[in-house]
């Protein structure tokens, strides 16, 4: 064989993300781009904010000594620093530089923290819906995800995270808001969570880590707002990108901030740093490192988003579809009509609407439609929705 078995099996049970967006790609080539509403992958499409493109300009105009050049495997003293500040700022915790490593987006940050916290066989926890590349990032250093269901109403279930517990959890991942839901788990939720695990740490002898996964922080609607968990929980850790508040998806930058608060916070640090150079990422992008430190509480226009949010919601509510309209991120999770995701986005294939089955997020009978497209796409794809919806759904 000439790849490794471990591997062929992964791609075997690869992202059902991807393979959308490939099959989107295809049947734009044979319909043409405006005959197939495509959504399926979270790609922003609101552009980056002028300042962003002043900003970059502006760097590159200056004569900076070795502007491109190598820096300290955690980054830039000036980056960190300014991401401190806004860190201090969401956390509502005094975070310095010494808390922070600038990375190759969220993804790179979370491969990092994973390697330098996994001992082989250990277990990484989080709730479903959840965004499955988790499991991949923590198979890569010797961890297994393990999925716990929530609630109803994709609260955090405390007493099934607590049946979960053992001496080999090391982490538990957090997304809020959430992908796919797009819920954002309220102060509450997260304190009953935080009780548990702390009462398995001391039962355990060991440190369990909180890992925050917040690249949707910043597109929430209506008013709503992200806890902080630093007060929270002290062995927390965000890990987060400019993906999404920036709509710099290709730049892969990002970063991770530790709780100073938590246990062996130095080593900690020391280890993430080593990881980011031993992992192969080195250090993050020396112009996109100089850019976002002057762009620190800088977002694109959320409302473009919330008006593409409403539109759906309304037409999708009319026709009959099921759902919790989302406080955040820019993705609505639907119940599958007839209850089988898989069968139900097949139909929707055949009306060149694609999106994503909930088996994809750990969570079948759902599907996850993500709306950051063109007004034209949600709008062309409204008789599609609604051919589907009827064709299950004969008496509704």
């Amino acid at each position: 064989m000439a790849i490794s078995s471990h591997i062929k099996e992964m791609m075997e049970g690869s992202s059902f993300i991807r393979k959308m967006f490939e099959t989107g790609a295809k049947l734009k080539e044979q319909y043409g781009d405006d005959n197939v509403y495509d959504f399926s992958l979270g790609n922003p499409d609101v552009p980056p904010i002028q300042k962003f493109t002043d900003t970059v300009i502006k760097i590159m105009e200056e004569d900076i000594p070795a502007k491109h050049g190598y820096m300290a495997n955690a980054g830039f003293s000036f980056a960190r620093k300014a991401v401190a500040a806004q860190v201090s700022k969401d956390q509502k915790a005094d975070v310095d530089e010494q808390s922070v490593v600038m990375t190759c987006g969220a993804g790179g940050a979370l491969n990092i923290v994973l390697k330098s916290i996994l001992n082989p066989g250990d277990r990484v926890l989080v709730s479903s819906p959840c965004f499955m590349e988790y499991k991949f990032y923590a198979d890569n250093h010797g961890g297994k995800l393990e999925i716990i269901k929530p609630k109803e109403n994709f609260e955090l279930d405390a007493d099934a995270f607590e049946k979960a517990m053992g001496a080999d959890v090391a982490a538990v991942i957090l997304n809020s808001p959430n992908n796919p839901s797009g819920k954002i788990y309220s102060k509450e939720n997260l304190n009953s969570l935080f009780e548990v695990l702390k009462k398995a740490s001391d039962k355990y002898g060991r440190s369990i880590y909180v890992i925050c996964d917040e690249p949707y922080r910043n597109i929430v609607f209506d008013g709503a707002e992200v806890p902080a968990v630093f007060p929270l929980y002290n062995n927390s850790i965000v890990v987060t990108s400019y993906s999404k508040n920036l709509s710099l998806p290709g730049e892969r930058i990002g970063y991770v901030a530790a709780n100073p608060a938590a246990d062996d916070f130095d080593d900690l640090m020391n280890a993430v740093i080593l990881c980011n150079r031993i992992m192969g990422f080195v250090n993050a992008p020396a112009l996109m490192q100089r850019a976002v430190s002057e762009l620190q509480g800088e977002t694109v226009d959320i409302s473009v988003y919330q008006r593409k949010r409403d539109l759906l919601c309304e037409e999708l509510s009319r026709i009959g579809y099921e759902f919790e309209k989302p406080k955040g991120t820019f993705y609505l999770f639907i119940k599958a009509p007839g209850g089988d995701d898989a069968a139900f986005a097949d139909l929707l294939l055949k009306e060149r609407v694609l999106v994503v089955p909930g088996s994809g997020f750990a969570m079948p009978g759902y599907f996850r439609i993500s709306y950051c497209v063109e007004d034209k796409t949600i709008k062309g794809s409204f008789s599609g929705f609604e051919k589907a919806f009827k064709q299950v759904c004969k008496n509704c």
